[in-house]
This record gives C-alpha cells, sequence and structure tokens, in this order.
C-alpha cells in the first residue's frame, strides 16, 4: 500500500510536467489554419530569407503559409508580439560568426544569430524539428502533409568549426541549397571576388611587364615577366605600386575588407634575384619574402585582412617572420595523396609539417583541400572515409577558413553525396559520419541505397588494400590492378544492376543511380582501351550507351579542362576501336639516340609502336621529354612501302605538357644512310582542352624504307603566359604510325 500511494504521486507529477510541456509549446498550424506569425528584423536581408525559408517550407508541409512581417526593434521590445510568434533577428554583438541560437522565451520563439545565423538557425528548426531532408539541387523530402505543426520546446544554440566553408557543386546555383549547407562563396568574403592567384590581377604583367621587368621574377639568369610570374618582392617599387592598386580596390568597396594578394598559379617559379635568394636564405622558405610583402601591408591598411598562399613553393612557414593577425594564411595540400587520412599518408608528412609550423604561428589560417580528381572528374574517386579525420585536423591546428575543393560537376562521381557530407564536416567535423551517410543514400537513392553503400564500402576497402595511391590527377588505369580490377568491376556492376532494378518504377531515383553509374562506366572504357584482347563488340556497346546517358542528363565535362563526353566518345572511335587501317610500324623495335626523361624509359621499348594510344592522363602510355630534344629510330622488321608517318603527340597545359615547335622524319634502307622524308611543325596553342594532336608528314610518291628516324625539336623552356615560366616545357609522344 505504501508504494501505491507513491506511485500515484509520481503520476500525479507526471501529467502536470506533461501538461506544463504541452503548454509550452508553440503550434505554427492547427486544423488547416495558421497559428503563428514570423516576424524577421526589418532592413535584414538574411533575417528576411530566412523568415521566407520558415514560411515556405511550413506551407509544403501543412498548404499553410505563415504570416511574414517586417518588424523593428522597437516593436519587438514592446509586448506587441502575440503568443506562438517566431521572432527573426540578428544578433551580432554576442555570438561568433554565423552562430545562432533557437530559445523559446514564454510562448515565443526566438531564433538570432550573427551574420548568416538566422538563416541557419531556420534550416536546423526545418532539419531537426519538423523532419525536412535537403539533398542536392533542388531536391528535398518532406514529412506527410499534416494540418496540425506544433514544435516542441526549444533550446539550443550552434555555432560553426570553421567560421568559413567554402565546397563547389553545380547544386550552389540552388540558393536555398546554399543556405541549407551553410556554405558561402569567394565574393562574399573577398573583395572584387579576388581570392587566390592574383598577382597579374593586381599588377598584370601585360600592362607593366615590359616598362619594368624588374618587377617580376628572376629566373634562370633573367627577368622572366609573364602572366604568371611572380612578383619581385624585395622591390620597393612593387609594393608602391600594389599599395596604390589595393587602395584603390578597398575605397571601391567599402564595405568589404579582406582580400587575397597571392602568388600565381605554378611551382618555383618566386624570384631568383640576389636581394630575394638572400630572404628566402635567411627565413628558410620562399614564404618569408611573402609574409614580410603581407605584413607591410597589413600595417599599411590595419582594418584589412590580407590573405596569401602557402602554396607549392611557399608552403612551408618563415624561419623568423611572424604573419601579422590580419593576415591570413592560405595553406593548401596539392601534392598530398588522398587514400589514407593527411597524417597517415607519406605525401601528407609534408603538409602536415606545415600545418603545425603555421598553426604554431597563427590563429588566422584558411586550409584550401582537395578531394578531386582533376584529369578524370567522371572516374571513382573513393575518398569518404578521409574527409572527417582531415577536416577534425584543420580544426585541431587554428584553421578557421576551409575550402573543400571536390569533384562538382553534374556527373562527377558521387558529387551530391561528397558536398552533403563536406558541408555537414565543415560545419562539425564531429558529426556521425555513417549515421550522415545513411540519411542522404537513403533519402537520395531509396530502394538503391544498400547497392550504392555496397559500392562505396567495398571500393574503399580495395583501395585500402591496393596500395595504390589516390591522386588528384589520376587515371582508372592506375587502378586496373587494383581497386579497379576485372573482378571488382564485375562486382560494382552487378550491385548497379541490382540498384537499378531496386528503383526502375521511379524515375527521378533511376536518373540519380544512372548518373552514379556514370564514373564506373566510364572507368570500364578507359581501361578497356589499354588492353589488345579486348571485347570490340562489348566496348562498342558500352560506349554508345555511356554517350546516350551523358547526353541525356546533359553532363557537361569529363576533366578540369572542360573535355565534352560526346567528343571523348567520337575520338574513342576513331582513337581507340579497331580500324581497317593498320600501321606498317606495328610492334616495330624502337631504339633511341636522345632517351626520353627516366621515369618513361621503362616503357619505352614497346609504348610508340603497340598500337594502344594514351589517353588524357600522361600517367599511362605516354613517353615524355622535359625541355629536352627528341631522337630515335624506328626498325620496320623489313622493307615497306609508304608514304605517310605520323607521330602522337599530347596537349595538357595544365600539367606543363604543351607541344613541340615540330620535327622531322628521314628514312633508311640500311640504317647508315638517312634521307629527308619530310617535316611537321606546329603554331603555339593556348586552348586548355586536352587535346591529342598528330605530327604528319607525307610524300608526294611512296618510299621503300626500313629505318624511320624521328627528331622532335622541344619548345625548351615554357611561355611567358604558363604556369610554368621560365621552365623546361615538356612534350609526350605515343604512338608513331606508318601508312
Amino acid at each position: 500500500m505504501t508504494h501505491c500511494w507513491l506511485n500515484n504521486l509520481l503520476a500525479t507529477l507526471a501529467c502536470l510536467l506533461i501538461s506544463s510541456v504541452l503548454q509550452a509549446q508553440i503550434t505554427l498550424v492547427k486544423k488547416g489554419k495558421p497559428h503563428s506569425r514570423v516576424l524577421y528584423e526589418k532592413n535584414d536581408a538574411v533575417c528576411h530569407q530566412a523568415a521566407d525559408l520558415l514560411s515556405q517550407f511550413v506551407g509544403e508541409i501543412t498548404d499553410v503559409k505563415l504570416q511574414v512581417i517586417p518588424i523593428s526593434e522597437d516593436k519587438y521590445l514592446a509586448n506587441n508580439l502575440q503568443k506562438d510568434d517566431i521572432v527573426i533577428l540578428q544578433n551580432d554583438d554576442n555570438m561568433p560568426e554565423d552562430a545562432f541560437e533557437i530559445k523559446q522565451k514564454g510562448m515565443v520563439l526566438y531564433i538570432s544569430g550573427s551574420s548568416k545565423g538566422p538563416a541557419y538557425g531556420v534550416v536546423t528548426l526545418l532539419e531537426k524539428y519538423l523532419g525536412v531532408r535537403y539533398y542536392t539541387y533542388k531536391c528535398y523530402d518532406l514529412p506527410v502533409k499534416t494540418t496540425t505543426l506544433i514544435l516542441p520546446f526549444i533550446d539550443i544554440s550552434e555555432k560553426p568549426a570553421f567560421r568559413y566553408r567554402q565546397t563547389q557543386c553545380y547544386a550552389m546555383s540552388d540558393s536555398v541549397f546554399k543556405i541549407w549547407f551553410r556554405l558561402e562563396q569567394p565574393h562574399e568574403e573577398f573583395v572584387e571576388n579576388m581570392w587566390v592567384h592574383t598577382f597579374n590581377r593586381i599588377l598584370p604583367s601585360s600592362v607593366y611587364g615590359a616598362v619594368h621587368p624588374e618587377w617580376y621574377s628572376y629566373i634562370n639568369g633573367k627577368r622572366q615577366p609573364g602572366d604568371h610570374s611572380q612578383w619581385c618582392l624585395t622591390n620597393e617599387e612593387v609594393y608602391d605600386a600594389a599599395v596604390a592598386k589595393i587602395d584603390s580596390i578597398f575605397k571601391a568597396n567599402p564595405q568589404q575588407t579582406m582580400i587575397s594578394i597571392s602568388q600565381n598559379d605554378g611551382n618555383n617559379t618566386q624570384c631568383q634575384c640576389k636581394a630575394c635568394r638572400e630572404v628566402d636564405s635567411i627565413e628558410g622558405s620562399p614564404s618569408g619574402n611573402l609574409i614580410r610583402f603581407m605584413n607591410k601591408l597589413a600595417k599599411r591598411f590595419p582594418d584589412k585582412c590580407f590573405s596569401t598562399l602557402a602554396y607549392l613553393y611557399s608552403m612551408q612557414p618563415p624561419r623568423f617572420t611572424r604573419p601579422l593577425p590580419n593576415v591570413n594564411i592560405m595553406l593548401c595540400d596539392i601534392d598530398c595523396k588522398r587514400e589514407v587520412p593527411l597524417t597517415d599518408n607519406v605525401s601528407g608528412q609534408e603538409f602536415m609539417k606545415a600545418l603545425k609550423g603555421w598553426s604554431a604561428i597563427s590563429d588566422n589560417i584558411f586550409v584550401w583541400d582537395y578531394g578531386i580528381n582533376f584529369d578524370n572528374v567522371v572516374s571513382p574517386f573513393p575518398n569518404f572515409h578521409i574527409l572527417q579525420p582531415n577536416l577534425q585536423t584543420f580544426k585541431q591546428h587554428n584553421a578557421t577558413m576551409v575550402f573543400e575543393q571536390i569533384n562538382s560537376t553534374l556527373g562527377t562521381d558521387l558529387a551530391e553525396l561528397r558536398t552533403f557530407l563536406c558541408a555537414k564536416l565543415m560545419w562539425n567535423p564531429y558529426e556521425d559520419v555513417d549515421s550522415l551517410t545513411s540519411v542522404f543514400l537513403n533519402g537520395y537513392y531509396g530502394a538503391a541505397a544498400p547497392y550504392i553503400n555496397d559500392y562505396i564500402k567495398i571500393m574503399q576497402g580495395a583501395l585500402l588494400a591496393s596500395d595504390v595511391e589516390l591522386w588528384i590527377y589520376d587515371s582508372p588505369i592506375s587502378h586496373k590492378h587494383g581497386m579497379l580490377n576485372a573482378r571488382l568491376r564485375k562486382i560494382y556492376n552487378e550491385l548497379f544492376d541490382k540498384a537499378e532494378k531496386a528503383v526502375a518504377d521511379d524515375e527521378a531515383k533511376l536518373r540519380r543511380v544512372q548518373i552514379a553509374r556514370l564514373p564506373l562506366m566510364y572507368s570500364d572504357l578507359e581501361i578497356a582501351r589499354t588492353e589488345s584482347t579486348r571485347d570490340v563488340e562489348a566496348v562498342t556497346k558500352l560506349l554508345d550507351r555511356f554517350e546516350m546517358l551523358t547526353q541525356k542528363f546533359d553532363i557537361p565535362t569529363l576533366n578540369e579542362r572542360h573535355n565534352k563526353p560526346s567528343d571523348y566518345c567520337s575520338l574513342y572511335r576513331k582513337r581507340f576501336l579497331p580500324t581497317a587501317k593498320v600501321s606498317k610500324a606495328l610492334g616495330a623495335n624502337v631504339t633511341y639516340i636522345k632517351k626520353p626523361a627516366k621515369r618513361y624509359q621503362q616503357i619505352a621499348d614497346k609504348a610508340l609502336t603497340d598500337g594502344l594510344y594514351g589517353g588524357t592522363t600522361f600517367v599511362e602510355s605516354w613517353i615524355g621529354w622535359e625541355g629536352e630534344d627528341a631522337e630515335f629510330i624506328v626498325d620496320l622488321g623489313e622493307v615497306k612501302e609508304f608514304d605517310t608517318v605520323e607521330t602522337d603527340f599530347l596537349h595538357q597545359l595544365g600539367a606543363w605538357v604543351l607541344l613541340p615547335k615540330g620535327g622531322k622524319y628521314s628514312v633508311s634502307e640500311d640504317g647508315a644512310d638517312f634521307y629527308d622524308f619530310g617535316t611537321f611543325r606546329f603554331e603555339e596553342d593556348r586552348d586548355v582542352s586536352v587535346k591529342f594532336v598528330p605530327g604528319i608528314a607525307v610524300s608526294p610518291d611512296k618510299v621503300k624504307a626500313r629505318y624511320i628516324k624521328v627528331y622532335v625539336e622541344s619548345l625548351g623552356t615554357c611561355p611567358d603566359w604558363h604556369y610554368g615560366v621560365g621552365y623546361p616545357a615538356w612534350f609526350f609522344i605515343d604512338e608513331l604510325n606508318v601508312y
């Protein structure tokens, strides 16, 4: 009996507590009628956007839109609020940038925050308490329709791990997606969108190079002004000219305070004059000159922030000079591989040394992290397992800004999932990644989710087991004996067959699965072209389907150089599928007079005459020379009759691979006495697209010869408009054909 009265008392208290909580709830919509108003801080664009967003989604859930009312501060502080009102306002004084809080006071719900915080608070309300799930470009799920919508008591606050969070995705053109995933873009932070590689924008070589060559890098014994040359940072005239330009930029944009004054793209192109070399020697890194220069600017403009790159040659911090608080260090991990986290990666050790060094002298660090395959964006890139540990590492080392440069265009490897995870983890790198992945896969792919998940996990395990590096200039062919071997690709294709079947009756989800499959199809095609025993009929069928799907879904590019899928498919048929035209040099022996670069010599005896053409990535099949001429003799095995000789060249400017000046062919019957057959020349080509360009010579009459001597004249050094100005230019040859 004693226990009975106690149980009754506890039950009564519980009922009273439940009643109290129920009374404290905010009712948004009741029985199909609006019950709440959304009031936002007048003249504040973020608050207005947040209010509209809340009203929009409440309307989609209930078919009832809430009234949106602009209010001034005195109004919502003057007891003019009603029960169940939602008030959205700025609170810049007391919160970190982009932080927010959602607090119920009495029967009014307040959503306040700093900068974009009010909008991020609304997003959290919609996602966490109303069950809205956003995935990618204008793609989201809603809870079951209802006529009554009630919020529980809420008292939460959040702040971002990084004050600035940037990534790439085709979905960024959707304004709701952008705010939902709390992403920013350079033009919002950097004046006149000057956020990287700005030396040539500040002091263009085309304007000042001829008059002031001394302002630009001294490389290999001379001044080298050019689009990608750097500044001579010890030259006071450069500082004065830069100050004048920077001053004019800020005066034209008084509302913005941050600018990037940073090296042009390219490696080892810093000025090497006596004065600059002396500073580099003292500081132990070319970054010393940069930071000294930035500090001068920071003192000259103490209310502005100057961002500069720690990139390639400038990655390591200086020995003595410390960046001032208003100097931002944009540290890039471009040379690191991606199969394991940066802390575990041999190639990541140099970056970790730099990160630790910079974090010891600055708490104003912007990390530029790469999760992209520049040369083959529509290709598997299984790096999901390293996203979280890398972002945690950045957070632990004073990074306040992050750019996750990832595969971003439609059709690239699981771009939607990768963007979803990066965005969530840039806000909070300690989220449960497995849970996030599950939420996305189940919502975005529906019944196909288990098969997509298995595909991701199996490939990740295969990558780690293969001991093959994952690189940002990777090729599927690099993994043909590892994560993309024939047996694994068979399993992957079986999983996608099941995935497509699982959503066959859902057009939207089937489309998503088929887009996710494109990188696997591309890998099958790329690997097939390297195999002489390939099933031509099956490859042709796969190529036709790949072309049909990329056209159907309007996939824009296969690499960062904007090569279109349709061009790839057309070229594949001409270049990689068998034709009736057979080269008389097939299988011929090659003897080198001027050898290729050492790393290519191991395949040089067969690659030029094996009948297999190289692709857009120079890591396979191609033979390269760096700044040197090429000369070799091809032995056809016997005297043959022909009138055409052509050599296949690669054009890929981003990798310092340029066309040579030209070349000539000579022929001989005995290998001793050669006579001229013909020449070829190449015009300068600044097009960034990857191309295959033949060096052709045609004789007006057929000749008889057994030996063909090939001489190719190198450019020597990269021209002044190129990233590698002043440094040796590469050229690559693959097949030599004789007809």
